[in-house]
């Protein structure tokens, strides 16, 4: 599915800047919207030779069969090498090497290998694009070495910096940027393109899941589709992340009849059932979702309807009346705190126990208070 589907007022409002394009633009939104495809799409859009009648890049030219194999003279894509795109054999070069964890952040050395790509003329006197992408992965050393290129612009020279949390990024890059806010499209928008996007998956599931993710199309796909993107993996190509979700929300949703012990064992159980058959969703992603299940707890209480888990509306409202303000804000604050903890923990069935215990006495603490 495009993308720019879901953007096409911003992707209009781009094209019409193209003939006073800033040096700099920061395209900044919440995570799973699809920002580095709309960059990606606007750099190939701004390299073509002859773009479409819409702005998009033709795709026939030989820019666009540059770009498309990787190797377009005039483009660099800066981001993690943990993120980068796989050689084709579904490893990283560092993974097929043997060598130590790719990073998480985009280091010193990407952005000093810019300046002979900078430097040098352009191919057929055309633009140079350059994408950062999550720009909030630079460390403070590498974000002022890249600030003293944006300070200097070159002329016919583009940088499109993709953030999902731009207050993490230094002033000095965001006052050399001009930003575009990549809006969350409205829920009927999101929902046709998740249907679209993942086969078999019908209108009320794609509202689910749209509303856990935030709102955000492709994260919410991420979640919905069966493993590998719809290929065959685990049993069936069943979607591992809904057999976690659903035991996840039948422990939740007891409330003060809650048992942590046999909580902590059925979910160890599944989650262990999950990496076994090539889930991704893991412990954090539990995590996650117990996160928003406190929103909407939260809601709940003082009378407002879930933002995440729609269908659990009911039993929301009811955990709600049972539930102690106080004990809830105190344990919403440890899950912060063990969210940081949850992809590497010692011992996961330990970690889960104190969880569960500690949501458990959200409910233990009303009732004793209400006695």
């Amino acid at each position: 599915m495009n993308v720019l589907s879901l953007h096409q007022p911003l992707w209009e409002k781009l094209q019409a800047r193209r003939a006073q394009l800033p040096h700099a633009l920061l395209l900044h939104g919440q995570q799973g919207l699809g920002k580095l495809a709309l960059a990606r799409a606007f750099a190939a859009s701004l390299l073509c030779d002859a773009p479409r009648s819409d702005g998009q890049a033709c795709g026939d030219c030989p820019a666009c069969h540059w770009l498309a194999q990787g190797n377009h003279p005039d483009f660099r894509l800066l981001q993690p090498a943990a993120l980068a795109e796989d050689d084709g054999d579904g490893e990283s070069p560092a993974a097929a090497s043997g060598s130590k964890k790719p990073s998480q952040q985009i280091t010193i050395d990407q952005v000093r290998g810019l300046d002979d790509f900078l430097h040098v003329g352009t191919h057929r006197q055309g633009l140079r694009v350059v994408i950062v992408c999550p720009a909030e992965a630079m460390n403070r050393n590498t974000a002022n070495a890249l600030l003293k290129t944006l300070e200097e612009p070159l002329a016919a020279t583009h940088f499109l910096l993709v953030s999902h949390e731009p207050d993490r990024l230094l002033p000095t890059i965001r006052s050399r940027c001009q930003t575009v806010a990549v809006a969350t499209p409205d829920l009927s928008a999101g929902s046709a393109w998740l249907e679209a996007a993942v086969a078999g998956l019908g209108h009320d599931e794609a509202q689910r899941w749209l509303a856990l993710a935030g709102g955000a199309p492709l994260l919410a796909a991420e979640l919905a589709a069966p493993p590998e993107g719809g290929r065959k993996g685990s049993k069936g190509g069943e979607n591992r992340n809904l057999a976690l979700l659903t035991e996840l929300n039948a422990q939740l949703a007891q409330g003060a009849r809650l048992s942590p012990l046999a909580a902590a064992a059925a979910l160890d159980k599944t989650l262990k059932a999950d990496k076994e058959e090539g889930g991704a969703g893991g412990l954090k992603q539990l995590v996650i979702w117990w996160q928003k299940w406190l929103v909407d707890l939260t809601l709940a209480r003082a009378g407002n309807p879930a933002r995440y888990f729609l269908a659990e509306g009911g039993a929301l409202r009811q955990l709600g009346e049972q539930a102690d303000t106080e004990e809830l804000f105190r344990f919403n604050r440890l899950l912060t705190k063990y969210k940081a903890l949850s992809e590497h923990p010692l011992n996961t069935r330990l970690f889960l126990e104190e969880l569960f215990s500690g949501y458990a006495g959200v409910f233990q603490q009303g009732r004793g208070r209400r006695s």
